[in-house]
């Protein structure tokens, strides 16, 4: 099924000028044309989706690209791939203690709330991300 660049643009969340330039840059492929419309194959909605979640984790449209046509044999991307987990591994870890001290500040009794022992020891494990 054929599906119309404003479909897929509706559908993925995309403006079509994203559509284009993803096309632009090889990570898409349009499947021809109705009248002055460019057209996408369903399966295109699938492989938005995957560039998307690329994108929230941190990958360039770059290295989304390489991702794309890799092989097994790619040892560099996937050691990036497996170091990029790694670095998610520990948002996650951060990210869910900021929300169990949120939780926790959020029923609290002490007073001055900042001065509550659980809270202080929650909150002084959570670092800062670091940058890159």
């Amino acid at each position: 099924m054929l599906l119309d660049i404003a479909d897929v643009a509706r559908q993925s969340g995309l403006a079509p000028s994203a559509l284009r330039f993803y096309e632009k840059r090889g990570l898409i492929e349009s499947s021809g044309r109705n009248g002055l419309r460019r057209t996408y194959d369903a399966k295109t909605l699938d492989r938005l989706a995957l560039i998307s979640c690329a994108r929230l984790a941190g990958f360039s449209l770059a290295q989304i690209g390489r991702f794309l046509v890799a092989t097994p044999s790619d040892s560099v991307l996937r050691a990036r791939m497996a170091e990029r987990a790694e670095e998610l591994d520990q948002e996650i870890s951060r990210l869910t203690r900021m929300r169990d001290s949120l939780r926790h500040a959020a029923i609290c009794t002490h007073t001055p709330l900042v001065e509550c022992p659980e809270f202080k020891a929650r909150i002084g494990g959570i670092a800062p991300p670091q940058t890159r």
